[in-house]
């Protein structure tokens, strides 16, 4: 049986297996068959990000749900986290979001929710593979009736507000937001301008196709070149489904999800907020943040890459924050899903207590020099079937010693090899880099 959930849900080509019509039909009428199964009523909540794919992968859910029986309603264009947080207050089954995250337009994918607003199991993800993969293929498209409520959206954009209080601002703060053209691309601006804030807004007019084009979490540079121009005092950057954020200091200085945490934890361990002394994030976290965290009398805790494990951990440990470098940051007595908006009103609210401005929030967070390299794979086969490889991370990994750490994994949601080094000699980190990525290449590249 074919693996068709990774670290964040389906992932893949719109219009190809397993997000052609007929395999997405199929999984909508898996779903209602597997909570009626577990005893669950079979209602689900449905939002998407801007892609021009989102529209007809919508109507192929609905029309499967409605051919087993089910209830479907559909949130409309609304952030991966919205459909969490709905999905829990809202007593759904199940939520489903219809976003591929960062990637370019022509990819999309499916993330289900349970009704605790939380990424399925592995054993529902198996379920659900399963019947996907036995499906009968059909090449008919069903008709289906898309059932909209727009009030969910104005009860989220409501639950951002009131996590903070406009009152604690000792002065006009501005903002430079740039919504990637994705699902934020509505509600953010409006969050940040009822909050009273002055705001500058980039990339918020989707047109199906400019979704993360050269814009978002992925290409801060250019909100960096606003955030000076504008002389503004943060620049927030999202992803197309704004599930996370990373940020720009006023004087450019682009600061990631590493930061968040750093910031975020001090700030909740000052209001006694933090439940516990651990702070989870990922091995993808820099070793910066260990050691300033272990300044505060706190301690980090790395689990594998992915904020679904992140999530687990916390939950195993009983911690409160957690997160990953790439901008997902989990505020679990708020919500069980990163939320780059909310991520965004708990920065603002860090820096109207501390009274400063973003540059000076992150003094004490000395980031060690990191290299990231990314590396096209064919199939992703174990590492160690190639005695070469391993060879060459054992060398490296013995080099860096206890100055350095060196990560090497498959991306979980593209035919990538991702290599991260770390250590105090960026030009030696760099060919180490460029060693590794070599030897992968030779053995695995296409």
């Amino acid at each position: 049986m074919e693996k068709l959930f990774g670290t964040d849900g389906i992932r893949g080509v719109a219009g190809e297996y397993p997000l052609d019509y007929s395999s997405v039909y199929a999984l909508g009428k898996a779903l209602i068959s597997l909570l009626q199964a577990k005893g669950l009523e079979p209602k689900v909540l449905i939002g998407r990000d801007t892609r021009e794919s989102g529209v007809w992968l919508e109507e192929a859910l609905f029309a499967g749900i409605r051919e087993k029986k089910g209830e479907a309603v559909t949130a409309g264009i609304i952030p991966t986290s919205a459909i969490s947080f709905l999905t829990k207050k809202y007593s759904f089954s199940a939520g489903i979001v219809i976003s591929a995250s960062h990637n370019p337009y022509h990819d999309n994918g499916i993330k289900v929710f349970s009704s605790e607003g939380m990424k399925i199991s592995d054993k529902w993800e198996e379920q659900l593979e399963k019947a996907v993969s036995s499906a009968n293929k059909t090449s008919q498209k069903e008709k289906a009736e898309i059932l909209l409520h727009p009030a969910f959206r104005r009860d989220y954009v409501d639950f951002l507000e009131s996590q903070f209080s406009p009152e604690k601002l000792h002065r006009n703060i501005k903002v430079v937001l740039d919504c990637a053209n994705g699902a934020s691309f509505s509600i953010a601006p409006q969050v940040f301008s009822d909050l009273g804030l002055e705001v500058t807004t980039l990339n918020n007019s989707p047109d199906g196709r400019n979704i993360n084009e050269n814009c978002g979490s992925l290409y801060p540079q250019y909100l960096s070149r606003k955030v000076i121009e504008t002389q503004a005092d943060l620049g927030i950057a999202f992803d197309g489904d704004a599930d996370r954020a990373v940020w720009v200091d006023e004087k450019g200085n682009v600061l990631n999800g590493d930061h968040t945490l750093f910031v975020l934890s001090r700030f909740m361990r000052e209001k006694g907020r933090l439940r516990s002394n651990n702070i989870v994030a990922t091995t993808m976290s820099n070793m910066g943040l260990e050691n300033a965290l272990e300044k505060l009398g706190l301690k980090l805790i790395r689990t594998q890459v992915g904020d679904k494990y992140v999530l687990e951990e916390m939950i195993k440990i009983k911690a409160n924050l957690g997160g990953e470098q790439s901008g997902h940051t989990i505020f679990l007595d708020d919500c069980p899903t990163g939320d780059g908006i909310l991520t965004s009103v708990k920065w603002l609210e860090a820096m109207a207590e501390f009274n400063l401005p973003a540059s000076r929030l992150v003094d004490d967070f000395d980031e060690y020099p990191q290299v990231l390299r990314n590396v096209r794979v064919r199939k992703k086969t174990d590492f160690n079937q190639f005695p070469e490889i391993v060879k060459t991370i054992e060398n490296i990994k013995s080099q860096l010693e206890t100055s350095g750490r060196m990560e090497v994994r498959f991306s979980g949601t593209e035919p990538m090899a991702r290599i991260m080094i770390e250590g105090k000699d960026k030009t030696l980190l760099e060919q180490y880099c460029q060693e590794m990525a070599t030897i992968i290449h030779k053995y695995l590249g296409n």
